[in-house]
């Protein structure tokens, strides 16, 4: 492959394995078919057509030297996970299934094997996505609305080395700037991350080691 050629439409014919098939070698069919299918993809309002409509005609297309099957699945998964549906995932399709479904398109225009091969790996993966879910448990939105913030006091107050008393009133006052129901899991969220940092991950606050010393003698008073 031409190191070049990674992101940009081919401008060469290529084959495809298993298949008497052969997309079209002529850069501004290519060009215009491409966009075509992002035209009509974009006016499709059910996600699920949207998705399946990519992964047909993309890898039909073979818009790119290599890639393309794989293409599609990530661009699948764009239109799901806009409208907040859980992502398709093609882990546990057996592989000669998928290659024959995609030889079903190639050959023969007929989307019936690949349509039913997305209906059943995407009751797969919403089940395992839940599992997972159940597992991992929900994102704390409070913490990543305000991971930034925390993490800048944290290490204001361990670059400036102040005491607990100092450090208390610090938090108060960027606390106060916020919204009322978010001042008190501010502070809660602040105190419990100084109460966490030890030797070994003081780092993630960005001090130097002999910054985070000082501020460990100043902080426990020993």
């Amino acid at each position: 492959m031409d190191p070049a050629s990674p992101g940009r439409l081919r401008s060469i014919g290529v084959g495809i394995d298993r298949s008497v098939y052969s997309p079209t070698g002529v850069p501004q069919l290519i060009a215009e078919m491409f966009n075509l299918i992002l035209e009509k993809a974009r006016k499709i309002r059910n996600p699920f057509e949207q998705a399946f409509f990519v992964m047909v005609h993309l890898p039909y297309l073979q818009p790119f030297e290599d890639v393309n099957k794989r293409l599609s699945r990530l661009a699948a998964n764009i239109p799901l996970l806009k409208y907040n549906f859980s992502p398709l995932s093609f882990v546990d399709v057996p592989g000669e299934i998928y290659v024959q479904a995609f030889l079903g398109v190639y050959e023969l225009n007929k989307i019936d094997l690949l349509k039913n091969v997305f209906m059943w790996a995407y009751h797969r993966s919403t089940t395992r996505y839940f599992a997972i879910k159940q597992q991992v448990g929900q994102p704390d939105i409070f913490k990543m609305q305000y991971r930034e913030r925390i993490k800048g006091l944290i290490s204001e107050i361990i670059m400036k080395a102040l005491d607990m008393g100092k450090a208390l009133q610090k938090i108060e006052e960027t606390a106060n700037q916020l919204p009322g129901f978010d001042k008190v899991k501010f502070v809660e969220a602040v105190e419990t991350e100084l109460l966490s940092i030890h030797d070994g991950n003081f780092a993630r606050c960005m001090p130097r080691p002999s910054e985070y010393k000082k501020w460990r003698v100043v902080w426990t008073g020993l």
